[in-house]
């Protein structure tokens, strides 16, 4: 592609990106407000949103993606049951699973278009075109050099486009960007040809960019399951389900998962419920007696129309007598929100992962603040594609996923704790661990997608 035509396509595919806007204008959610629970929609009418989701990303995100990433050419090829995982981001809800074969052809216009075709499985709903082709059946020694009926297909498109590269899902670092099988690398490369191998480039950011890139239609939904999520964990953290002496971490983790399928949801682990005391805890695997004066803490994450969220809280049980939470455990609450200011902030678009822990744990060491950063993209996966900012083991930055760019339109599970001496502990360490889901827009502005945690749950 000519530079002026390149340029022409990546501005039209930006603009295209960027449209439409006005799903995502933020909402003021007061701190205090209660958090409702929101059932999903019938299955019916949640196939026909997500579809709207997937064409909304094939005819906006994919082709801004591809100009910025200068792929000419990008083939997906799986067989069923070992489907590349962008693979999930592009089909209808009605699919759920590869078909035999299924080979998927993205091929970059000079008008900044993609032709989007299909070699097996089926058009997700008309979204991509099936491809018959226009030629003779090859006979003899030609048919026996490109295989079977979809691999020749598969050869004729690729010759007849010549594209000036072909992109195959090919990299050590990235798993989203890692889906092409060994055996089916094999057959893939003898079907293109030596003359087409040639083109082929590893171009793995086109894989996780278009995963990790969220469209604002998906935000409206994707609210509701925060604002659920709260709603969830106040009621778990609350005298409904604790009862202190008697309750166990476990009857709390089974709990919520059960209220999780109650609601039509699912999750991706399973739910993590954990004390902190001023006292001993036993030791050993089993559940911990969930006592008063116990600091609680739980890790969820619910999975609804493949959105995943993934959230941590904090709450107390008051002792006989206690009528509010006691102020070392506040400051510690205090504290990790100030955590999630000061990540907030540092979290730029056109920064890397590991710039922005860097930054915020710079900030972090001014204000004498003792903690740790571990955030991670969200959405199509809990851990999701795009820059890591830290691992909780990993506080100097993430060689290789920490070096990616923060960039818009993508959502985040602002993930840290801090921790801080509690004089009504005897001085003992309590990290008061936190983790909300946020998103920045296509401006880059950046929000929590409910609300943050600034109180304790509590028990009675």
């Amino acid at each position: 592609m000519k530079p002026v035509r390149a340029i022409l396509a990546c501005a039209a595919a930006l603009i295209l990106l960027a449209l439409p806007a006005a799903a995502q204008a933020p909402v003021h959610i007061p701190q205090d407000a209660p958090a409702r629970y929101h059932r999903l929609p019938p299955v019916r009418e949640q196939a026909k949103e997500m579809q709207t989701w997937v064409e909304a990303r094939l005819t906006r995100v994919l082709p801004a993606l591809m100009a910025e990433h200068g792929a000419d050419m990008w083939i997906l090829s799986m067989r069923e049951y070992g489907e590349d995982p962008v693979f999930w981001s592009m089909i209808s809800e009605t699919t759920f699973a590869a078909r035999r074969r299924s080979i998927y052809v993205f091929t970059r216009r000079p008008d900044g278009t993609v032709e989007r075709l299909a070699l097996g499985g089926t058009s997700q709903g008309g979204l991509f075109e099936i491809y018959r082709s226009p030629h003779p059946t090859p006979t003899g020694r030609q048919a026996e050099l490109w295989g079977d009926e979809q691999w020749r297909l598969l050869r004729e498109i690729v010759d007849d486009r010549n594209p000036g590269n072909i992109v195959l899902n090919i990299d050590d670092t990235w798993a989203w960007a890692d889906g092409l099988g060994a055996g089916e690398r094999e057959a893939l490369e003898k079907a293109l040809g030596p003359d087409n191998l040639k083109k082929v480039r590893r171009i793995p950011m086109l894989a996780v960019d278009y995963i990790a890139t969220r469209v604002p239609e998906m935000m409206p939904r994707y609210r509701e399951m925060m604002e659920t999520v709260h709603a969830i964990v106040s009621e778990a953290f609350s005298n409904a389900v604790i009862e202190p002496g008697v309750t166990t971490t476990e009857d709390v983790q089974w709990w919520l998962r059960q209220k999780f399928v109650d609601l039509g949801f699912t999750t991706w682990f399973q739910p993590s419920v954990d004390v902190q005391r001023a006292g001993d805890i036993p030791q050993g695997e089993g559940p911990v007696v969930i006592q008063r004066g116990d600091l609680i803490w739980t890790d969820v994450g619910l999975v609804g129309m493949r959105l995943k969220t993934d959230t941590q809280h904090d709450g107390y049980i008051l002792r006989e007598g206690e009528t509010d939470v006691p102020a070392g455990l506040k400051k510690c609450l205090a504290t990790s929100n100030r955590v999630q200011d000061i990540q907030l902030e540092e979290m730029k678009p056109g920064r890397t992962g590991n710039e922005a822990l860097a930054a915020a744990l710079s900030r972090m060491k001014e204000e004498g603040i003792t903690g740790s950063l571990y955030s991670h993209p969200v959405g199509d996966h809990g851990h999701g594609a795009g820059p890591l900012i830290g691992l909780w083991d990993r506080q100097e930055g993430v060689p290789g996923r920490g070096d990616a760019r923060i960039r818009p339109s993508t959502w985040y599970a602002l993930e840290l704790q801090a921790t801080v001496p509690v004089p009504e502990w005897g001085g003992k360490p309590v990290n008061c661990r936190q983790e909300e889901d946020v998103w920045l827009d296509a401006e880059g502005n950046r929000r929590f997608v409910f609300r943050r945690q600034e109180k304790f749950h509590l028990v009675w």
